[in-house]
């Protein structure tokens, strides 16, 4: 038997808000959140933008001493897993059994700041000096170490690392552990805090990133013909995923239903896409979920904008969807968050899950003159209101990795 799986809590730390309602009015409004650095001096960075968290406090949600022990990724996830928590009316060891709700927040880089802090350290101080909590800091699936130390879930506890794709990989294995029945709940999604000397220096050595640092606001513009690489964002996006008994049994708020998952490798290259690759993985969740192409009525789409990205991946669609490629809408939503790397797909199944609650798709900005080569509907510079049934969330990572997730509005 499959058990049924359905969202019954969100929670999300990004440069638009840090919390769902803001977040979600922010989106809707159009507004970037993408501006010009403030953690460190980037006058010699070809980029100088980015989209950064500039009013969290972590001793809002920590005390001091328990903060200091925590990688800022870290922080950030356990803050939106604690939103959607409350949000979702679980109570652990009250309403649910703490070995039967899990863990599977993901981060495609981990505690880089922790990494810099501590190897400077070394450098000047010596390996004496450097702290005994670098490690537990560092690695990357503290994100879920701490969130199951700090709520008490004793249940599965995993951490994917697969780059881009990780939050929505975090949100498929969940869905798959509480199918077949290995948990009851699952906190997943995604964490990542890389607005870091060393993090833009990389990327901007890739030449992956835009350089627009005049229009900061106009610099993530995914299809359009413009656009020149992605903005870094930071930040999480936590979702609670239940089985449906479960959460009938308690009398839970539902949001939405998972129906589908789909994963694939591109078998191709470190860096460069492979529309054949994406296909395979959006076929996959239709096959999965059960369903037709031609019933899917939104696309939350990876779109970086990047120039090879986004061309690829509008081919994967019309790969994946053939006709209805050209009817069914389409944004992306990293035209205003930032491109937040493994957290990307947990924020983005947040974006699904509101837009199925609320009937209305946020937009992509900025796009004013679309490539000739993106020409699917990719609702342009307004939020659509919409009769929204089923949505789909795509993440492609570097390395070739592809995860997409199927989310249906619930019913009975």
């Amino acid at each position: 038997m499959k058990h049924r799986v359905v969202i019954t809590g969100m929670g999300v730390m990004t440069s638009l808000g840090i919390d769902v309602d803001t977040f979600w009015d922010n989106l809707l409004n159009g507004k970037s959140g993408v501006s010009h650095i403030e953690a460190f001096d980037v006058s010699d960075y070809t980029t100088q933008i980015a989209a950064e968290i500039k009013n969290f406090n972590p001793e809002d949600y920590f005390d001091r001493k328990e903060a200091r022990k925590m990688d800022r990724f870290v922080q950030l996830a356990v803050a939106a897993g604690g939103q959607a928590l409350k949000e979702s009316g679980i109570e652990i060891g009250s309403n649910i059994d703490a070995e039967r709700i899990g863990v599977s927040i993901g981060s495609g880089i981990g505690g880089l700041g922790t990494w810099e802090d501590q190897h400077n350290i070394l450098l000047e101080k010596g390996p004496k000096r450097v702290s005994p909590f670098f490690i537990p800091m560092m690695i990357a699936n503290m994100a879920s170490g701490q969130m199951s130390i700090n709520f008490g879930a004793k249940g599965p506890n995993t951490t994917q690392v697969t780059a881009c794709a990780t939050g929505t990989h975090s949100i498929g294995d969940s869905f798959r552990l509480i199918q077949r029945g290995d948990a009851d709940a699952m906190i997943c999604g995604g964490a990542e805090a890389t607005i870091r000397p060393t993090g833009m220096a990389g990327f901007c050595a890739m030449r992956a990133m835009s350089t627009r640092n005049a229009e900061p606001e106009k610099a993530s513009r995914p299809f359009d013909s413009d656009r020149d690489g992605f903005v870094m964002g930071e930040g999480a996006g936590v979702l609670i995923l239940e089985s449906l008994e479960h959460a009938q049994q308690r009398g839970a708020t539902i949001y939405a239903e998972v129906i589908g998952y789909g994963l694939s490798g591109d078998a191709h290259h470190m860096t460069e896409p492979d529309p054949d690759g994406a296909a395979r993985c959006m076929k996959m969740a239709i096959r999965d979920a059960g369903i037709e192409p031609m019933q899917i009525d939104y696309i939350n789409a990876h779109g970086t904008s990047t120039p090879v990205g986004d061309r690829s991946e509008t081919l994967a669609v019309k790969k994946a969807l053939g006709d209805h490629a050209y009817k069914v809408a389409i944004s992306s939503t990293k035209s205003m968050t930032g491109h937040l790397l493994g957290a990307a797909g947990g924020v983005e199944a947040v974006i699904c899950g509101l837009s199925l609650r609320h009937g209305i798709i946020a937009p992509t900005i900025n796009l004013d003159n679309p490539d000739p080569e993106c020409d699917l509907d990719y609702v342009p510079n307004h939020p659509r209101e919409a009769d929204l049934n089923i949505v789909m969330s795509n993440s492609f990572g570097f390395g070739g990795h592809n995860a997409t997730i199927i989310l249906k509005k619930f019913e009975v």
